[in-house]
């Protein structure tokens, strides 16, 4: 039996998926507040268990969600004391990824994308397993492929085994462990080192470049001098559409549902990997165009002339990104943002592009931050305002000023964070509903 301690963290709620496919017998604890990750694990028979450390029994082997120590759980602290066999999730997952030819997505941002939508693709293809960010997992030991979202977070990534190593980009984040972009490239390069077959990384980022690498390196992007490249691109209200050339030979026309240039770079690392694998380009681009997005990832909702887009998006370049492709889709609306940040450390280090970011909507409004990492007195001073104060158009909003929204009318409203900002979101689409329910009336 396998109990999982933390079970509703986005990545052990996909492993877990993955152990019960593979015929294992799983169950798990965690807090008691819903999560989004509740409904696949309640969806297989898996109901998660309030923390106790009588939920350890002596035979079981414990995977732990990195949150957890001994000295703030009671489960990992009786695991212990029981000497339970114990793995830390990416040591389990490590184990995963020598049974299969495994493509890791690595990147500080667009890498549950990314894996999302090569999953679906291959899945589509031949049949594909998969263990997403977003919650997702699944296994067959009849697949020959898994697609793992490999996180770089506190080294992570170094416990896999990859045959294929993609980097969707590499940015400075995780500012509570990294001390500088360096130490992050350093991270990256004993990543891509770990490839068995290749490095597929975006040529257009400023760092890829500089990884000195053994196995051979692929690079995609818009930039004429990348491996795979996009040429003939169009942005339209209705998606994307380009034509792909590997190594200088033309592969294939996509003419895709997807917003904003970080969605058809996530595509072409996709586009990729099936060229390499030799996939007929017609049958990869006829799968990419049923993809629906990653759970929570410009995840949409129309109601009237309102849309509401629910987006992972944390740092100030995936904030900035997420608006933009709204405006690429929705030209004519009012954007409007609503971000909850996340950890004082990322406000303390990335407070000005915030700003920036957010400046690019028409109106942005700051929840207070989320933290379950820092310790507040480390970082004196820090608060919204950091933001709040040096926005064009913006004002502090909580889940008890949800009506300040209510003023938008025609408009796209874009709900950001890595946490469940849900409670807000839904607050406001209760409150967009009765209105037109009264208008209607």
């Amino acid at each position: 039996m396998y109990h999982f301690i933390g079970i509703k963290g986005t990545g052990m709620a996909s492993l877990a998926q993955i152990m019960k496919d593979l015929g294992y017998e799983v169950k798990g604890s965690d807090i008691q507040e819903h999560c989004f990750t509740d409904d696949a694990l309640n969806a297989i028979g898996i109901y998660a268990l309030p923390f106790d450390k009588n939920n350890i029994k002596e035979n079981d082997i414990v995977i732990r969600g990195n949150s957890f120590t001994s000295e703030n759980n009671e489960e990992v602290k009786q695991a212990e004391e029981l000497n339970v066999k114990m793995y830390a999730y990416e040591e389990m997952v490590g184990k995963l990824t020598k049974m299969f030819q495994t493509i890791t997505v690595a990147g500080c941002h667009g890498k549950t994308t990314t894996s999302s939508m090569l999953a679906h693709t291959l899945t589509g293809i031949c049949g594909c397993n998969y263990l997403i960010g977003d919650g997702s997992g699944y296994a067959s030991k009849e697949n020959k492929y898994f697609v793992l979202e490999a996180c770089e977070y506190k080294r992570h990534f170094l416990a896999y085994t990859p045959t294929y190593a993609i980097i969707t980009n590499i940015d400075l984040d995780h500012v509570d462990y990294f001390k500088d972009i360096d130490d992050v490239i350093s991270a990256y390069q004993e990543y891509a080192n770990k490839a068995e077959k290749m490095v597929i990384a975006c040529g257009d980022d400023p760092y890829t470049h500089s990884l000195e690498v053994n196995p051979p390196i692929f690079y995609y992007g818009l930039d004429e001098d990348n491996d795979i490249v996009a040429k003939n691109v169009e942005y339209k209200e209705s998606g994307t559409s380009f034509e792909v050339f590997v190594e200088g030979n033309y592969y294939g026309s996509f003419d895709l549902p997807f917003y904003g240039k970080h969605m058809l770079l996530d595509a072409l690392a996709v586009i990729a990997v099936c060229s390499y694998e030799r996939m007929d380009a017609k049958e990869v681009a006829k799968q990419l165009k049923t993809f629906t997005g990653a759970k929570r990832r410009f995840q949409q909702k129309e109601i009237g002339d309102i849309v509401t887009i629910d987006d992972y998006a944390h740092h100030p370049n995936e904030v900035r990104a997420t608006i933009k492709a709204a405006r690429q889709k929705y030209p004519k609306k009012t954007i409007v943002a609503v971000f909850e940040p996340y950890t004082y450390a990322r406000v303390q280090e990335f407070h000005e592009d915030y700003v920036k970011a957010l400046n690019q909507a028409d109106y942005a409004y700051v929840m207070d931050i989320k933290n379950d990492r820092d310790n507040p007195s480390d970082y004196p001073g820090v608060t919204s305002d950091l933001i709040i104060k040096n926005l064009e158009h913006g004002d502090h909003i909580s889940l008890e000023e949800v009506d300040k929204l209510m003023k938008y009318d025609d408009a796209v409203v874009i709900f950001m964070s890595p946490k469940n900002i849900y409670h807000i979101r839904e607050a406001y689409e209760k409150l967009v509903e009765e209105k037109q329910n009264t208008d209607t009336n």
